[in-house]
């Protein structure tokens, strides 16, 4: 995982309560925001159009999925237990296909994951992903090279971080805390990928499709990946520390010091 790959498990499911009816419903989400997202730590939904019963409902269902998820990492990799901070859940309604977005905010583009308002500084963003769709129908990604080949192509291209960019940013409250060298190197990273159309239409790819009722983990912040079609699946993001990693060297931030020659923290 810490290499690049995505971990599969074809028969891990994440089986709600209600396995239909108000909480299966496109209706759910404000549409203003791509996602419903819930805090863990203070059980906050946002993004939810729904009344208390429904709210009721989908508080817990994402509450019993992120504790689930949880313990799923500390199992996996414990290890990580010491720099690993428990960050939001998501849960992601409505029908991939279709919708319109911005070039910058359109997942169905491949990219690496680069919060624009959080930064890392250097933290590893892992997420686990489970398919809940009470259909049966797939939730499809591409996956695309490796982070090192997607980086010396634009890297050229991105410019030298600027400090004092980072500062004024935190300072308005545009991010929360001040972006490092690496945050702004990783966010260009995201938007050139994602703007660059001949690279989008050129770049090869593998298509999987995860069959409900499976779920896959992997660092974002390295897999190159763009979700292009799928409905219904619960999402839990983990930051880690680098130092918690058996292999650091092989982290996002590691491999761009690497290649820029410089500290990026």
């Amino acid at each position: 995982m810490e290499q690049g790959k995505v971990l599969y498990f074809p028969n891990l499911a994440f089986i709600p309560e209600e396995k239909c009816g108000v909480l299966f419903s496109s209706r759910l989400a404000d549409r203003k925001a791509k996602n419903i997202s819930f805090n863990p730590a203070t059980g906050l939904l946002k993004g939810a159009l729904a009344g208390d019963h429904e709210r009721s409902r989908l508080h817990k269902m994402m509450d019993a999925f992120a504790a689930a998820a949880l313990q799923i990492i500390l199992d996996l990799c414990p290890r990580y237990a010491s720099g690993l901070e428990h960050a939001r859940a998501s849960y992601r309604p409505l029908e991939i296909a279709g919708r319109e977005y911005t070039r910058l905010k359109d997942d169905k583009l491949l990219h690496v994951d680069a919060f624009p308002s959080t930064p890392t500084r250097g933290r590893r963003i892992l997420r686990l992903f489970s398919n809940i769709n009470p259909s049966g129908r797939p939730r499809i990604w591409h996956i695309g090279e490796p982070f090192e080949s997607l980086a010396e192509k634009f890297l050229p291209s991105l410019g030298r971080p600027i400090s004092s960019a980072a500062y004024l940013l935190a300072a308005v409250g545009a991010t929360r805390g001040r972006r490092s060298a690496y945050d702004q190197l990783m966010l260009r990273l995201h938007n050139s990928a994602k703007r660059d159309a001949v690279y989008q239409a050129n770049t090869p790819y593998e298509e999987f499709a995860f069959p409900a009722g499976s779920s896959w983990i992997c660092f974002t912040d390295q897999v190159l990946h763009a979700a292009v079609a799928g409905q219904y699946a619960l999402e839990q993001t983990f930051y880690v520390d680098v130092e918690a990693m058996a292999g650091p060297k092989n982290s996002p931030l590691r491999i761009l010091e690497r290649m820029t020659k410089r500290s990026l923290s």
